[in-house]
């Protein structure tokens, strides 16, 4: 009987032992039940403007997907459980707007969610202060010349290409559309407002053979007598050679051929001999009229890069102390003549009348002392005169709706310089075109930024001492690329709705309050 009971308690024993103390793998954990819905672990998010990687979770019965605007990128994670972590990468914010994006997350079988993504944008570089004027020639000339017009694709239109068959070479004032020119359209100027105008001139094949390079009488006649109607209006007047310039092109009667004259002395020598006869001629024509009118030497003058070829890249003061050299004819020509060309101002222009290469130009020895250095501004090119025809401009504008580069911090800079460098120190320098090209009113974004720009160069260009004038080739086409008509240039009258482009142009240059600067132009600008 005990050997049963031992043998019954070693068996209970054994039993307990191996319930307790056996091998079977534990209960795996249950599966987690679909969600019905989409929940965030963030709702938004505060970017700074250098941009971050960002850190979401987010639980949803499918794996999800996300609307991204084109500055935030995604890093997938692994969906798992109905959970998955992904990484955003925002992009640095180059513009000076800040910007929100709203993210839609979705998934199938449930509403969407939607999360925020806010981002400063650039803080604006401190704006300078503003120059204090002065009373020396080159502000007083500021103040005289004023806010200016061009009499564009007028006298410097000619007969090119391959319809003008005989006449190819010839320029006419009716050629490119243009009507005749009256002492209406001058007094017309006049009474919207501006101060001076300037009447590019190609002389072309009005120019004769060598020696004698004798221009025609008669277009010599008709230049003179409208200029003449800018006198009567009370405008003062700036007469030049405008597409005389060689720009590249297979022809002769395009005779400034800068490209040729820097590697070819004899070149070189024989186009001097023609400046200095046709400004020579030019100049007798004019040379009792009073201090209202302005000599310019020649519009833009290049290879037909504009500074980008490789001829110029690789040697910029070649071309340019050509450019140099041809300037310096010019103003020994139109002194030598005697009368008032003696004490007139004359103007004389960058290569490619750029700004930039302003650091290459040496300026003509005068015995006046009365050089004014004249350049254009179109910048930003893509905005202005591009093909792009970009809707906004400037810190305020959108960066996928506006050009890179050039917006009032590039404007400051470079009229800045040009003060720093001449104004100050005596030396008067002009705009001598500027502009964009019209946009339609109609779209009501392109056209604030359009004002906007208009009213911002002109204040800039009056602040910084530099008269600026308004390129118009009078067209009447829709508003786009090459449309930059303003006033008729036959009657005077107003262009489309371009009297309230003149108005803000206007209020920029003769408005003198305290209260009106750089600045409260640039803080007034479009916010769409």
């Amino acid at each position: 009987m005990k050997l049963y009971w031992k043998y019954l308690s070693l068996t209970a024993v054994l039993a307990v032992l191996a319930s307790c103390g056996g091998n079977a793998d534990p209960d795996p954990e249950p599966t987690p039940s679909a969600p019905s819905s989409i929940t965030l672990s963030v709702n938004s998010f505060t970017v700074a403007q250098a941009g971050e990687t960002l850190s979401l979770d987010i639980t949803a019965p499918t794996r999800p997907k996300l609307a991204l605007p084109n500055w935030i990128t995604l890093k997938d994670g692994t969906y798992q459980n109905y959970k998955i972590t992904v990484g955003l990468t925002v992009s640095a914010n180059d513009t000076y707007q800040a910007r929100e994006a709203t993210v839609t997350v979705s998934a199938t079988g449930t509403f969407d969610v939607t999360f925020k993504v806010s981002q400063a944008g650039k803080e604006p570089e401190p704006t300078p202060p503003d120059p204090s004027g002065g009373d020396n020639d080159a502000w007083q000339m500021a103040k005289k010349l004023g806010l200016g017009w061009n009499m564009g694709n007028h006298f410097d239109a000619f007969y090119n290409g391959s319809w003008a068959g005989e006449k190819e070479g010839y320029p006419d004032e009716e050629v490119w559309g243009a009507s005749k020119a009256t002492q209406t359209t001058f007094n017309g100027v006049k009474n919207a407002g501006f101060t001076s105008v300037r009447i590019p001139v190609s002389w072309l094949k009005m120019i004769g053979p060598a020696p004698e390079y004798k221009i025609d009488e008669t277009w010599l006649n008709r230049v003179y007598e409208v200029a003449q109607y800018a006198h009567n209006a009370g405008l003062t007047a700036i007469v030049n050679t405008h597409h005389d310039e060689n720009h590249g092109v297979d022809n002769t009667y395009q005779w400034l051929d800068i490209k040729n004259a820097s590697t070819d002395a004899s070149v070189n020598t024989r186009i001097k001999e023609e400046i200095k006869a046709v400004w020579t001629q030019i100049a007798n024509k004019f040379k009792d009229c009073g201090d209202w009118l302005i000599l310019e030497s020649f519009n833009e003058l290049n290879d037909g890069g504009w500074g980008w070829s490789d001829a110029f890249r690789a040697n910029p003061t070649k071309q340019c102390n050509i450019l140099n050299e041809w300037n310096q004819v010019f103003v020994d020509a139109v002194r030598a003549t005697g009368g008032n060309n003696a004490t007139r101002w004359l103007g004389v222009p960058t290569y490619a009348a750029n700004p930039e290469f302003e650091k290459y130009a040496t300026l003509p020895t005068d015995s006046a002392n009365k050089i004014m250095l004249a350049v254009h501004f179109y910048d930003p090119s893509d905005y202005t005169i591009g093909d792009a025809q970009y809707s906004d401009w400037g810190h305020t504008g959108a960066a996928d709706k506006k050009a890179s580069g050039g917006d009032e911090d590039h404007v400051r800079s470079v009229f800045g310089n040009l003060c720093t460098k001449y104004v100050e120190n005596n030396i008067p320098v002009y705009l001598g075109e500027f502009g964009c090209s019209m946009r339609a009113k109609s779209n009501t974004r392109a056209w604030k930024f359009y004002l906007y720009y208009m009213e911002y160069i002109v204040k800039a260009a009056k602040t910084y001492g530099l008269p600026c004038y308004l390129w118009d080739n009078g067209s009447k086409s829709e508003p786009g690329k090459e449309v930059h008509g303003y006033i008729d240039h036959g009657t005077g009258d107003y262009i489309g709705n371009s009297k309230e482009v003149i108005d803000v142009m206007k209020k920029a240059w003769f408005t003198e309050s305290a209260g009106y600067t750089l600045q409260t132009v640039y803080n007034a600008a479009p916010k769409l």
